[in-house]
This record gives C-alpha cells, sequence and structure tokens, in this order.
C-alpha cells in the first residue's frame, strides 16, 4: 500500500517540509511506535508507527513531519535534505535577495 504524501524519492508534485533525524533508541512501553530522535544534537520522540517496523535499528535516518517519521532515509538524503534546510534557513539578506516593497494600506 503507497504511503500517503510527498516523498523524497516519490518527486511528487506537491511538496512537504520535512526534517531529518537519526534514531537513537524506541520508547520502552509504546510498543515501538515511539523513538527517541535526534535532530541536529535536540532529541525529541517521534511517532515512528507509519513505517515498516523491520530493521529500524539505531543509527537510522528518518524524514519527520509534523511529529511523525514519513519515510526512512539513507545517510546521503539526510545530508542533502539538512543542507537544504539550512539553505533555506539564511534568509533573504544572506541569499542577497531584495526584499519585496510594501505598499501601505490606505
Amino acid at each position: 500500500m503507497p504511503r500517503a504524501g510527498c516523498t523524497l524519492r516519490s518527486r511528487c508534485s506537491e511538496m512537504c517540509l520535512g526534517i531529518p533525524g537519526q534514531v537513537v533508541r524506541t520508547v520502552d512501553g509504546t510498543a515501538g511506535q515511539v523513538a527517541l530522535v535526534d535532530v541536529e544534537g535536540s532529541q525529541r520522540k517521534v511517532n515512528v508507527g507509519m513505517l515498516d517496523h523491520q530493521g529500524l535499528d539505531p543509527g537510522d535516518w528518518v524524514l519527520i513531519h509534523l511529529g511523525f517519521a514519513v519515510e526512512r532515509m539513507d545517510p546521503d538524503e539526510a545530508f542533502e535534505a539538512r543542507a537544504g534546510l539550512e539553505h533555506l534557513g539564511r534568509g533573504a539578506a544572506e541569499a542577497n535577495i531584495a526584499a519585496p516593497a510594501r505598499t501601505p494600506r490606505t
């Protein structure tokens, strides 16, 4: 059954924003539905119930959207996604893009 939503591999025309995270461990008492995931040095609980659990081990990379792991990633994909997010975070000033002029409301 195909997953709903946009993933890196699907190259779909819609866009979703996800962040890569590296699995630290599954959380005890959650029947394998929640994992502790490291995102840029910050660990957070992520629902991994949408993924096929076979082989989800510490060190694996996942794409997180709204607190849910929506896709497994290989390390190269995770690096590429992080680089893209860093580029987006630089802002217009660092990218030498002029901010659009604002017209005063009357």
